[in-house]
């Protein structure tokens, strides 16, 4: 019955993201073909692209390796702990999903705080069977305090929340930083090669991740000082000093890291590979067209102002090598081989088969991109979205720098609600001719609504880290709330603060460009 039931759900949702444009837009505004073409565009084959390399990454456990490595060289030590719970979760879901990041990190946090709790138990009868019980800190007997117990548990739940949460905020803003990270960023790309055809690449995977990995750091620190500040009160002598059960607790946080690295066994021929072609993604990404210098896209693949190779062409190149490349050495010592190795086959398997790629690759999301475009392709061409945005002239009086704060906060709080994604379909097309209409570049609106749409801090239920981190049953609605409020309130300064300062340079927001000009637009 329940399998019977998640197939409908499943089905429903089909529907949904794939019929719906297809069937109704045809009807009302756009030819069958404009509709169809939005679900194959440049940007669809970027995401695919970047999804199959994930894919490939948390299929040979590439992402864990790094995640583990990078802890244990941190340290144990709360804070700094917490930091690279953060700067790993960040990292690694810049370049795959932010659910994925978090369903393998949360279990990594989950051990390691049973195996402290459990050394905290087996410190305490030590202590007792030496005849220091005095030395308890939880003992309210000894204490002259009697709230003393009460408060050490209080810490203990305190530091659970923190080390929780910081796992899926980090998640969240680390999509941020990549063009692929998350999928507002690849709505953004796509509106702008849909809305304005003549914004020559402006918005590509080098200039996005110069003007969103900064406040992305930013973000991170911030967001590690106040869930400090909230949980652990951000106590120097509890988050760095020592004393023996904070060693033994730190020792059994370090082991449990240990032991986690220890299961993933020696670095793999099929790890190498995977992580060379990941290097291979990013190198050809940033040398595509770097902007301050030629790329290797002017040697042979422009012709006057027609370029024949984007990111997407990237994407698709190096996860077709996953198909290729192979997962274990090729044996080619033909005169000493067993019978088993004669039998097998010559060439092994490759790091990516089909069969993995179709039950892994989110392909709803591709879905829902497609469904996406076409909507707001018909929001396009039946005007709807040049009358929304004409009905926003009043706002030319209005500043710019308040235009942008207050849209970025209207986004911000609709997306607690929404999926991110639809979020910025909804609302891209008509802050794009809002922005013409009152003559402000429209990126100036665009990149700041953008990166909002992905801060969706308050709620369980907003995005699916956050679910999962409250599924382990640490948190309330209450602390998500509290916390998330404020979370919210830094994103959006920071975002302010970004395209404010090096935004405008990257992306040259001081001035109207040519190519948002309706007139240009349409000659």
């Amino acid at each position: 019955m329940a399998s019977a039931l998640s197939y409908v759900s499943k089905f429903k949702s089909f529907v949904i993201l794939f019929a719906t444009p297809i069937v109704l837009l045809p009807l009302i505004i756009l030819i069958p073909a404009k509709v169809c073409v939005q679900y194959m565009k440049d940007t669809n084959m970027l995401f695919l692209g970047g999804l199959i390399v994930a894919v490939a990454v948390e299929r040979w456990n590439l992402h864990k390796r790094i995640a583990l490595r990078t802890l244990l060289w941190v340290g144990a030590k709360p804070a700094q702990l917490m930091l690279g719970f953060m700067g790993v979760t960040a990292f690694l879901s810049m370049w795959i999903s932010n659910t994925a990041t978090t369903a393998m990190m949360v279990p990594i946090v989950e051990a390691m705080l049973q195996q402290m709790e459990a050394t905290r138990s087996a410190t305490e009868l030590e202590l007792v069977e030496k005849g220091k019980a005095s030395e308890l800190p939880g003992n309210q007997v000894i204490f002259e305090s009697p709230g003393a117990g009460h408060q050490e548990k209080q810490d203990r739940k305190s530091m659970c929340k923190a080390m929780t949460l910081c796992v899926c905020y980090a998640a969240s803003i680390g999509g941020t930083a990549t063009l692929t990270g998350t999928g507002p960023n690849v709505v953004l790309q796509g509106q702008m090669h849909e809305l304005f055809p003549d914004s020559k690449d402006i918005v590509n995977f080098a200039s996005w991740f110069g003007f969103a990995f900064p406040n992305m750091l930013i973000m991170l620190l911030l967001a590690w000082l106040w869930l400090q500040c909230l949980f652990m009160r951000f106590n120097f002598k509890k988050s760095w000093g020592c004393g023996l059960e904070r060693e033994n607790k730190e020792k059994a946080a370090y082991e449990v890291l240990e032991e986690e690295y220890r299961k993933l066994g020696p670095f793999s021929f099929a790890e190498a590979n995977v992580l060379l072609c990941f290097l291979l993604l990013v190198v050809l990404w940033f040398s595509r067209d770097p902007g301050f210098m030629p790329g290797w896209l002017s040697i042979a693949w422009t012709d006057g102002e027609t370029k024949y190779a984007s990111d997407a062409t990237v994407a698709i190149f190096v996860a077709i090598l996953l198909f290729i490349v192979p997962s274990e050495k090729p044996k080619f010592n033909f005169c000493n081989q067993s019978e088993e190795e004669r039998n097998a086959p010559f060439y092994p398997p490759a790091l990516l088969n089909w069969k993995v790629a179709q039950e892994k690759v989110p392909w709803g999301i591709v879905l829902l991109l497609g469904g996406g475009f076409a909507v707001a392709q018909g929001c396009e061409a039946s005007g709807l979205s040049e009358w929304m945005g004409k009905q926003m002239e009043p706002l030319h009086a209005v500043p710019p720098a308040a235009i942008t704060l207050i849209l970025s906060l209207l986004v911000a709080v609709f997306t607690e609600c929404t999926s991110n994604v639809a979020t910025t379909t909804l609302f891209l097309p008509i802050f794009a001719s809002m922005s013409r209409s009152i003559g402000l570049n429209p990126l100036y609106v665009m990149l700041p609504c953008t990166l909002s749409a992905s801060f969706a801090f308050m709620l369980p239920v907003a995005t699916p880290p956050n679910a999962i981190v409250f599924a382990y049953g640490h948190l309330k609605v209450s602390d998500m709330v509290k916390t998330g409020l404020m979370m919210n309130i830094i994103g959006v300064f920071c975002v302010f603060l970004a395209v404010n300062t090096w935004g405008r340079v990257i992306f040259e927001l001081d001035h109207f460009p040519d190519w948002a000009n309706v007139t240009h637009i349409e000659t």
